[in-house]
């Protein structure tokens, strides 16, 4: 490297050259090319540096050097050169901009491009590419015109060219990865849109098999499917891809299609699943599964068949408790030689019940009031707080309870399967928005709900006032005006109205609400006594897991 240029040899540093670094950095700022771009660069401090020729190197993803771009007589474009080679090699490691001002002078000068090439390289100017750690590369220019060495003010130049030029680098790679990014969000958006589209349909009121979906991601690898048959039967399946995301997704995508063919032809689940096992086994992909479920419900028995591979046992809700239905087979796609057998079919009654099939997805996630993971108690738990929503309904609430997508480790699929001969009857159950302008139609419902399990007049509109005046602390003290709902539970317990109201707002301590004196005057605080004194027992109770608060108010029939 040469000692500074002695004062007064040459203008202050790149100053002087302003009007060249003003019209590359412009020329980085529209580029839609940067390579030619650089190019062009190099071609102008080549022209402006004096230099007889000059070589732009890139840093290749396997640690070489590549030239890009060449100017002189001798064109080197495509040459590599391994780490630590030549002068160029020092500027990068050094991450210093180099001036030679005698290469024969200089240990590092490697002679081997001049050897193939025949020029003649007496000195040097070379500066780094770099933005902030990342090196880029180097831009490198040789001997200058008329003999003499290059100047610190040559240096000066060339390095404000090389920072211009990396930066615009950085940029253009940023802007590749953005559109690569919004062109996989379009493509996700896309891919999510077909996947909605091949989910069944919201079934009817009447329907006695609902399912609901909601991925983990933009894509799920659940499915579900609802398949009614020419003899009044009704086809389900429930399934788990393994993994997420579009890999999962277009797996899920084929094995539904498969199942809504097959259960058309097949005499029954067990079948299907075993003609879908031998379907994966000619093309599945290496370290993928599925956990699958396939059903046939008899509505006109009650009486559903199922065959299950690999996934969560369902469970049968019946006259207040829960059965598990647990045979089953290994997952499809593991060994086709477990399924040698076919797999085999349970049958259960329903017997006025409701039948539930899931996915991991539900046990892993996490409620929406106080982030715990559900577990299977904690599934169960919900399932039996809402039993007696309509069954649409119903699922809604229960993923309700988990706050969303945002708190879901796993896509979440949920079916219901109930016996339409024998509904269960008894509690009336609605979720309503926790605003004002809904009071009215709380009160209706608690009227209606009431009066049709028999209680005196004067009892039901006890009740009303009870649960008007619950609704709004709730929503004003709860919520705090913000926005939520409210569950509303109506049952007979013997000679007792029970009314439960359920939020999802964060937990409050009972010990803390206590009512104001009667004596202090003043509009509000009088909920709690106003509860208390026409209703015989109100108090907290444990919620079920995603729930914040149930309240629990209970009414004699005959009482006024």
């Amino acid at each position: 490297m040469m000692p500074p240029d002695p004062p007064g040899a040459v203008a202050d540093g790149p100053s002087r050259h302003l009007d060249l670094i003003a019209e590359m950095m412009a020329a980085f700022a529209r580029s839609q090319d940067v390579l030619a771009t650089l190019r062009l660069g190099l071609v102008r401090a080549v022209e402006r540096l004096e230099a007889e020729a000059g070589s732009l190197f890139l840093l290749e993803s396997d640690g070489s050097l590549h030239c890009r771009a060449a100017v002189g007589p001798v064109n080197v474009v495509g040459l590599r050169l391994a780490p630590g080679t030549g002068i160029v090699w020092r500027t990068i490691d050094s991450n210093w901009p180099q001036r030679v001002a005698d290469t024969g002078r200089d240990p590092d000068f490697a002679p081997t491009v001049d050897d193939a090439t025949g020029f003649v390289t007496r000195s040097i100017l070379c500066a780094p590419l770099t933005a902030g750690a990342e090196r880029l590369g180097a831009i490198e220019l040789f001997n200058k015109r008329g003999g003499q060495p290059f100047s610190e003010s040559d240096l000066g130049l060339l390095q404000a060219l090389a920072a211009s030029a990396a930066l615009a680098m950085i940029n253009a790679r940023l802007l590749a990865e953005l559109t690569e990014q919004e062109a996989m969000q379009r493509d996700l958006d896309l891919a999510a849109e077909i996947q909605r589209a091949m989910l069944p349909p919201p079934q009817g009121a009447d329907s006695p098999v609902h399912g609901i979906n909601r991925p983990a991601r933009r894509v799920s690898g659940d499915f579900y499917e609802i398949v009614p048959l020419p003899d009044g039967r009704i086809a389900f399946a429930i399934g788990d891809v393994s993994g997420k995301g579009m890999k999962a997704a277009l797996l899920m995508a084929r094995i539904a299609s498969l199942f809504r063919c097959l259960v058309k032809r097949e005499a029954g689940p067990g079948r299907v699943l075993a003609a879908i096992e031998s379907e994966l086994h000619e093309t599945r992909l290496v370290g993928t599964f599925v956990t699958m479920i396939a059903g046939l419900l008899d509505p006109a028995r009650g009486r559903v068949v199922l065959a299950n591979a690999g996934h969560e046992p369902p469970v049968l809700y019946h006259r207040g408790g829960f059965v598990e239905i647990a045979e089953g087979m290994p997952p499809l796609g593991i060994d086709p030689r477990l399924f040698d057998n076919g797999v085999p079919e349970t049958v259960v009654d329903l017997d006025g019940g409701a039948l539930y099939l899931f996915t991991d997805g539900l046990t892993e996630a996490r409620g929406l009031v106080g982030g715990v993971m559900l577990g299977a108690e904690g599934v169960l738990g919900l399932l039996a707080a809402f039993a007696a929503m309509p069954a649409a309904e119903r699922l809604e609430t229960v993923l309700h309870a988990l706050g969303g997508a945002v708190s879901l480790g796993d896509d979440v699929t949920l079916m219901v399967v109930e016996d339409r001969l024998r509904p269960p009857s008894g509690p009336a159950q609605r979720m309503f928005p926790a605003r004002p302008e809904a009071l009215a139609a709380i009160r209706s419902a608690v009227a209606v709900a009431v009066a049709g399990l028999g209680a005196a007049a004067g009892a039901v509109e006890a009740c009303v006032l009870a649960v008007d005046e619950a609704c709004q602390n709730i929503i004003r003290h709860a919520y705090k005006g913000g926005e939520g709902d409210i569950v509303l539970h109506v049952a007979r317990e013997g000679d007792d109205i029970v009314i439960q109201l359920m939020d999802f707002a964060a937990p409050v301590d009972p010990d803390k609400i206590v009512s104001r004196s009667l004596e202090d005057v003043r509009p509000g605080g009088l909920g709690t006594h106003l509860m208390r004194s026409v209703m015989d027992k109100v108090g907290f109770r444990p919620p079920p897991a995603g729930v914040g608060n149930l309240l629990e108010m209970v009414k004699r029939i005959g009482a006024s």
